[in-house]
């Protein structure tokens, strides 16, 4: 059941709809990224959203201004232990300057009555920062 959950909130945040986004998180959702991490240095946004509108905003706002197309999720795994799901996969778009992204994510994703309500995400920073970039901004 939780794999499913996982599955169709990952799709609703890809989606950039505000209304499917907002449907999988539960209002005091948090996200938590790696401080310095490549989308929140590109979109000067930050690495720790908390709350439902924030979260919603990111994913329906800012994310397109930085994955402008072709964006894809390809799960590796996907390992719940009761309400806590890590979740293997990779990431792949085209970039707003054009350049081709790709990189692998670890997320540890906390359900809550079947929503999210927390995910600590952990991926390559640098790796994306180079790609964003062309090399690591100092």
């Amino acid at each position: 059941m939780s794999q499913n959950i996982i599955q169709n909130a990952f799709q609703a945040l890809a989606s950039n709809d505000p209304d499917r986004i907002s449907a999988v998180l539960t209002e005091d959702a948090e996200w938590l990224s790696p401080p310095g991490n490549h989308a929140a240095v590109a979109l000067g946004v930050t690495h720790h959203m908390v709350g439902r509108e924030a979260i919603v905003r990111f994913f329906s706002q800012d994310f397109p201004r930085l994955y402008a197309r072709d964006v894809a999720v390809t799960f590796y795994g996907v390992h719940v232990d009761g309400e806590r799901v890590a979740v293997e996969a990779a990431i792949t778009a085209t970039l707003a300057n054009g350049n081709h992204y790709s990189n692998d994510y670890c997320f540890v994703v906390e359900l809550r009555d079947g929503l999210i309500h927390r995910v600590r995400e952990y991926v390559d920073t640098a790796r994306g920062l180079r790609m964003v970039f062309g090399e690591v901004p100092r």
